[in-house]
């Protein structure tokens, strides 16, 4: 008897699992499909949109010609020798009394 009764409560515990677990694997597919529809639809969105990036900048280029490089501006090179400090040293030489 106690054999039956096991069995018994097997089969209704099978009876209750089996069809949630059914139910379960159904919705998880669902979101995984949608989800991966989304990916596709994602990667063809920018697969069209980088070849229309492409299509612009080829179109710009034609259009606009060789553009004219512009170049920096060149800076003066500063004075190799620094008047304050010549004056400093000036200054410190006469006061120790070294002459030039």
């Amino acid at each position: 008897m106690r054999l039956l009764w096991t069995l018994v409560k097997l089969v209704i515990g099978l009876a209750l699992v089996i069809p949630i677990c059914i139910i379960a694997s159904a919705l998880l597919l669902g979101v995984f499909g949608a989800l991966l529809g989304l990916a596709i639809m994602a990667l063809k969105l920018a697969a069209v949109g980088l070849v229309a990036w492409g299509a612009f900048r080829l179109i710009a280029t034609l259009l606009r010609g060789s553009a004219r490089r512009s170049r920096p501006k060149e800076i003066a090179e500063p004075p190799r020798v620094d008047p304050y400090y010549e004056s400093a040293m000036r200054e410190l030489d006469r006061d120790l009394g070294v002459v030039k």
